[in-house]
């Protein structure tokens, strides 16, 4: 049987710089704060989260910690992100 219901929740976050912006703002940080923290341009992390350049290997973990969400989350929306202690 069809089930015409669809959750598209997911649909706005589904990219990696859609899912930066959403555990960004699920941590309460500004666009400042975070990439202060990360040690990058404010233009650099904004440049993330609009998918404009892609986060280079070596800064992923520190992303993802900072965000608290898990590297397989950040990467494909699978596993531990912002909202799964919510």
């Amino acid at each position: 049987m069809y089930d015409s219901r669809v959750d598209w929740s997911f649909a706005a976050d589904d990219t990696v710089g859609g899912r930066i912006s959403l555990a960004r703002d699920a941590c309460g940080l500004s666009l400042e704060d975070a990439a202060g923290v990360v040690g990058v341009e404010t233009e650099t992390w904004r440049h993330w989260e609009n998918d404009q350049i892609a986060l280079r290997h070596d800064r992923l973990d520190k992303v993802a910690g900072v965000l608290k969400v898990s590297l397989a989350w950040l990467l494909s929306g699978a596993g531990k992100g912002p909202l799964a202690a919510a």
